[in-house]
C-alpha cells in the first residue's frame, strides 16, 4: 500500500500585534496569498488530502482555510495541539495515529524542518528544503500498510515547492 503525506508549514504570519499570544497570531497578507497558490499547485498535481491535521494555532487554521477553497473536495479537518511547536518525534507520533492514506499536516518550525529532513530517505535538490520556509510544502510517499509502520528515512519526496516559485 502507498501512503501520501503532504507536509505544509503554515503560511506567513503577522507580527503586527506584539500583545497577541503566539498561538493566536493570524496570517499576514502575504500568507493569505500563498495558501491558495499552494492549494492550486497541489490540485494540479493530484495531491488532494483526505484528512488535514493542523496544530490549532490560528495561523495553521487560516492556512488551511485559504487552501480549502481551492480544493475540489472537502477534507476532514482535525485540530491537534500536539503539533504546536512540536518536535520531529511528536510530529511522527501524530502522523502514526492517522488512518487515511492521504494526510496533510500543517504546523510550525523548527519541528517541521527537522521532521522533513529526518523522514525522507533522500532530500530533494532544493535549497529551501532544509530550512522549510513559510508555506513550504512537500509531498512524501511511503510504502507501508499503515502510518503506524512509517519510520525515519523511509519517505520518497515526490514534490516540493515554496510559494515564491508559484504565480
Amino acid at each position: 500500500m502507498t501512503l501520501t503525506l503532504i507536509l505544509t508549514r503554515h503560511a506567513k504570519s503577522s507580527w503586527d500585534d506584539p500583545a497577541l499570544d503566539d498561538f493566536d497570531r493570524s496570517l499576514a497578507r502575504r500568507g493569505r496569498k500563498s495558501a491558495p497558490l499552494i492549494a492550486r499547485w497541489l490540485v494540479e498535481r493530484g495531491y488532494v488530502p483526505e484528512v488535514v491535521v493542523v496544530s490549532g494555532a490560528r495561523r495553521t487554521v487560516e492556512t488551511w482555510e485559504g487552501m480549502a477553497s481551492a480544493m475540489p473536495e472537502a477534507a476532514v479537518l482535525e485540530r491537534n495541539t500536539a503539533l504546536f511547536h512540536a518536535s520531529a518525534s511528536t510530529i511522527l507520533g501524530v502522523l502514526r495515529a492517522q488512518a487515511a492514506p492521504r494526510v496533510m499536516l500543517i504546523g510550525h518550525n523548527p519541528g517541521f524542518a527537522d521532521f522533513a529532513n529526518r523522514i525522507v530517505a533522500q532530500p530533494p535538490r532544493h535549497d529551501r528544503f532544509h530550512d522549510y520556509p513559510t508555506a513550504a510544502t512537500a509531498v512524501i510517499e511511503f510504502d507501508a500498510e499503515s502510518w503506524a509502520l512509517v519510520r525515519w528515512g523511509s519517505g520518497r519526496v515526490l514534490d516540493f515547492v515554496v510559494p515564491r516559485e508559484l504565480k
